[in-house]
């Protein structure tokens, strides 16, 4: 599966602004569990991205596995 950056992410939930996108969009899905942070242990690293997890992928019909 290939990660989708941000930006991509708000354009598909049809959003412009980061701030807001996170706080309604990035954090309750970090919660619920279909999106999961590449480094965790780490969530205020430069490098950090998000991806689908096996229920994420499965909820959008991309279960590959």
């Amino acid at each position: 599966m290939t990660e989708k950056p941000m930006i991509e992410l708000l354009t598909v939930a049809g959003r412009t602004k980061r701030t807001r996108s996170r706080d309604q969009i990035l954090w309750p899905l970090l919660n619920a569990g279909p999106v999961e942070m590449t480094i965790p242990e780490k969530p205020g690293s430069g490098k950090r991205r998000y991806r689908a997890t096996k229920n994420g992928r499965a909820l959008i019909g991309e279960d590959r596995s």
